[in-house]
């Protein structure tokens, strides 16, 4: 029995582990802007860098299959560390868009110097999960 379940779960296509592994994180993400339990600070405003991370790096390779795991995890880290300094920027058409959910998710509204590493490491987490993704057959 243990086998059949091996068998179907090599079965599923690099951009079916993807989506799979999207369904995880998005909520996880989410979750993290809204956990109120032990440490719901630091969950709320640094841990969900992490989860923000991999969102971008498992969406790009989705879109994008052909490029390799090193460049999305590059990218996605180099995009989101300017993002993080472009909130050092307060024109008011930007400040408009951070006064939304969205805007705020994406964008962020404060600065953090303490939020780069949270970047560097969930972009590591997504490079390795690209990494074995990229070895399903």
């Amino acid at each position: 029995m243990k086998s059949e379940r091996t068998i179907q779960f090599g079965r599923w296509s690099q951009r079916g582990w993807i989506l799979f592994s999207l369904l995880v994180v998005i909520p996880v993400g989410f979750y993290s802007k809204f956990y109120t339990g032990p440490a719901a600070h630091w969950v709320n405003n640094s841990l969900g860098g992490l989860f923000y991370e991999i969102f971008w790096c498992l969406l790009i390779a989705g879109l994008f299959p052909h490029l390799s795991p090193k460049w999305i995890a590059g990218s996605v880290c180099m995009a989101t560390c300017g993002l993080e300094f472009l909130q050092l920027w307060h024109p008011p058409y930007l400040e408009a868009v951070r006064r939304t959910f969205i805007g705020q998710t994406i964008l962020g509204t404060t600065f953090s110097l303490l939020d780069f590493p949270y970047y560097i490491a969930g972009s590591g987490a997504g490079y390795f999960l690209l990494r074995i993704i990229g070895k399903v057959r």
